[in-house]
């Protein structure tokens, strides 16, 4: 909105649609910015939709990188971070004392004073490390994200309090024969999920038929906070594919899912 023509003052819409002057709005563009956490530089990498309208609320989607992986390497729909430097000097998502948890806030609040957001549809997913950081972010911030989407992720980023405290709609994969992050020591994450959402258990333990894996869209979660869980004949990877199609299942899975939520 321009009302220079007028006589009136040059605005412009920024983050929540509001409307203030053009120099007052925060700028935030496709690319590499920067926030300061905790004394440290913390880099990550937004891109907009081909449609971004600023005067309507948008998903905001992270997506955290494996270890090892850096911004760059995830296909980010919004926003995609950058961890920190741990073991074997790659970047990866330990969250010490929660510093990690500290630059995503930081995150939602550059990305949010400067682009329109549904503050409703807040979501994180990732894949290994990535899908850790994404359950950390369930543990620590459920009232402020809408849903997760862990890949092959383990409780190595931490869980504030212990378990999830709040029921947060997740969907979760794994393959059974991941021998980085095994398959069983997988499942009190997992169960703990399925508890905190208030979803009834399954038993016996589904598991895949071949190259087609098993899924299970639980019963009786409570209301909007859906849980489903993927177990495939597979390893340590993010890009599985049933046989018989062409997509993989976590890239068709976790945007169905996400895109649910209105």
């Amino acid at each position: 909105m321009d009302m220079g023509a007028d006589g009136g003052a040059d605005l412009a819409a920024c983050g929540q649609g509001r409307v203030v002057e053009r120099e007052l709005c925060p700028t935030l563009t496709n690319g590499r910015h920067v926030v300061t956490v905790n004394g440290r530089e913390r880099q990550f990498i937004v891109k907009l939709p081909e449609t971004y309208d600023a005067r309507r609320p948008h998903r905001l989607i992270f997506t955290f990188h494996p270890m090892g992986g850096s911004a760059e390497l995830t296909a980010a729909i919004f926003v995609s971070p950058n961890g920190t430097l741990g073991v074997y000097d790659l970047l990866g998502w330990a969250n010490t004392d929660g510093d990690d948890i500290d630059f995503v806030d930081a995150m939602v609040e550059a990305v949010e004073a400067a682009l329109c957001v549904n503050q409703d549809l807040r979501f994180s997913t990732g894949f290994s490390y990535g899908g850790a950081m994404s359950y950390a972010i369930g543990c620590a911030r459920p009232e402020q994200f809408r849903a997760l989407g862990i890949i092959s992720g383990a409780e190595m980023s931490g869980c504030e309090g212990g378990a999830p405290s709040r029921p947060i709609a997740t969907y979760q994969q794994h393959g059974v024969q991941d021998d980085l992050l095994l398959f069983d020591n997988i499942l009190p994450m997992r169960d703990a999920l399925v508890e905190a959402n208030g979803c009834t258990p399954v038993t016996p333990e589904p598991i895949p038929v071949g190259n087609t894996a098993a899924r299970v869209d639980y019963e009786g979660c409570l209301e909007g906070y859906p849980m489903t869980w993927v177990a495939f004949d597979g390893g340590h990877i993010p890009g599985y594919v049933d046989e018989g199609d062409d997509v993989p299942l976590s890239t068709k899975n976790i945007w169905e899912f996400f895109t649910q939520f209105e």
